[in-house]
């Protein structure tokens, strides 16, 4: 079984929207080792709470790391960010994981954003699933289930529904000529069990590749200064991405 813990950045909004992005990323992690991730992860929260005084307990939220709070006040500014880039490091260094990564660019798009972005992801999980594509152990049947923080659980619950019926793919041409497959979903199961971010570790990992996939595209002036736009791309081999 595959666990996929998934965040958003940015808002798939038209009507008074800040952002031209949306961006979806999720972190995959295969049953038999999302044990050891956790206790690694664990473990990284110990060095942060004895290099940076930052509680166990205290989520890691990447847009208050790097744009401030007052429950963040005794931390400085750029050692926030350092906590951020050491958890993409510790990520990237992995070899147990997967970042699987959506970018919608909304620009001249009169469609659902929301479900285009998510069916995207859906799909690129389904199919590596069934390529057996993934980092780390597999089994010889393997299935997977989506991890999703805040966001429309309703809403996403109706389309993960949808997919397992009627799933038109647009069909590569060159393959099959004009026209679409419908590709139910075969290796996703039940619907998305969205996840409190402040009590779950890989929830706020997710948290922060999917800030940095968007800062990537459109970096506020201290990212730009501090180099972070190039934080995402540290990911490396760990690394999927789709841009539409």
């Amino acid at each position: 079984m595959y666990l996929m813990y998934i965040d958003e950045s940015g808002d798939p909004g038209f009507v008074n929207s800040p952002t031209r992005y949306f961006i979806l990323s999720g972190i995959v992690v295969h049953e038999l080792r999302w044990q050891v991730l956790v206790s690694d992860i664990l473990g990284l929260r110990r060095y942060f709470k004895n290099r940076y005084k930052l509680k166990i307990s205290e989520e890691i939220h990447a847009s208050l790391f790097v744009n401030g709070s007052s429950e963040l006040s005794s931390i400085k500014r750029n050692e926030r960010l350092d906590i951020l880039k050491h958890c993409i490091d510790f990520l990237s260094g992995r070899n147990d994981i997967s970042v699987i990564t959506v970018r919608v660019d909304k620009t001249g798009k009169a469609i659902d954003i929301f479900e285009l972005a998510w069916a995207a992801l859906i799909q690129r999980f389904e199919n590596t699933i069934n390529y057996k594509n993934f980092q780390g152990p597999s089994n010889l049947d393997e299935r997977g289930i989506i991890l999703p923080d805040n966001t429309d659980g309703e809403k996403l619950t109706k389309l993960v529904r949808k997919m397992r019926h009627f799933n038109p793919v647009p069909n590569r041409t060159d393959v099959y000529g004009a026209g679409n497959r419908n590709l139910a979903l075969n290796y996703i199961i039940e619907d998305p069990f969205l996840k409190n971010s402040r009590t779950s570790f890989l929830s706020q990992m997710s948290d922060v590749v999917a800030y940095f996939a968007k800062k990537k595209y459109a970096p506020n002036s201290y990212i730009k200064k501090k180099a972070g736009t190039n934080y995402y791309d540290r990911l490396g081999q760990v690394l999927f991405l789709a841009l539409i």
